[in-house]
């Protein structure tokens, strides 16, 4: 069996003398692995990065096994965030939440494309919120959209300020103020009144995070993730 596809590097391990495994998102195959033959080569090295896209050709006996990848780099994305911490652990982030939540060998070819219009957005000034609005496409995508357009309880969409952790659905603010101990902030930013910053995106990633773990991981975040939120502080407020 052979294919060539589009891929985005999300992690790479060695493996034996010099070669390395590699695991892509690709646009019409899904998440899929292969062995890379010198992928720790220093002419494969930058392709190897997580957050490279690279023209990928798969070779295997059968769909099932591992199988061998020959991968051209295309672009780079993490290179240009070498100096933004912050940034380059959004990219690494959403990687590895990719690796653990997407399905072996099920396109998804929306994801593909939403994950490269994130690299592309984390050198603006917005880049953390726009991470959390691609976490919550991540949950659409693979089967768990949040409802947050109008109140779960009264059908208004005026002022909502909860979400309910069991469902996904937002709540007003005179609705859920009973029962906030129990619900999830919903940012302004994803409520539509504007707003950003550290605060309402920590909110947003403790969102998100909730219901990565219930749905779509059934554990714990992957270690890249948490890097994130303990970064993204310092990077948005730092002017570009």
């Amino acid at each position: 069996m052979e294919w060539s596809d589009q891929g985005i590097l999300l992690s790479s391990r060695p493996q034996g003398e010099g070669s390395a495994v590699a695991t892509l998102l690709t646009r019409e195959h899904g998440r899929h692995a292969g062995l890379v033959m010198g992928g720790r080569s220093p002419r494969l090295r930058g392709a190897m990065e997580p957050g490279t896209l690279v023209a990928a050709r798969w070779r295997g006996r059968l769909a099932e096994h591992l199988g061998h990848f020959t991968l051209e780099p295309v672009r780079g994305y993490a290179a240009a965030f070498f100096d933004d911490p912050a940034a380059l652990a959004a990219l690494a982030s959403a990687c590895a939440l990719v690796e653990a939540a997407a399905p072996e060998h099920d396109p998804h070819p929306a994801l593909f494309d939403g994950l490269l219009a994130l690299f592309g957005l984390l050198d603006a000034p917005a880049w953390a919120e726009a991470y959390v609005r691609w976490e919550i496409g991540l949950l659409a995508e693979l089967g768990f959209g949040l409802d947050l357009d109008r109140c779960a309880v009264s059908g208004a969409n005026d002022y909502l300020a909860y979400v309910s952790p069991r469902t996904g659905r937002a709540v007003t603010a005179s609705v859920g103020e009973p029962y906030r101990e129990r619900l999830l902030p919903l940012p302004d930013f994803l409520a539509g009144r504007g707003g950003g910053g550290p605060a309402e995106v920590e909110h947003g990633l403790r969102l998100t995070g909730h219901f990565l773990e219930r749905h779509l991981l059934n554990g714990p975040l992957p270690p890249a993730r948490e890097r994130l939120r303990e970064r993204y502080a310092n990077a948005v407020a730092r002017p570009r």
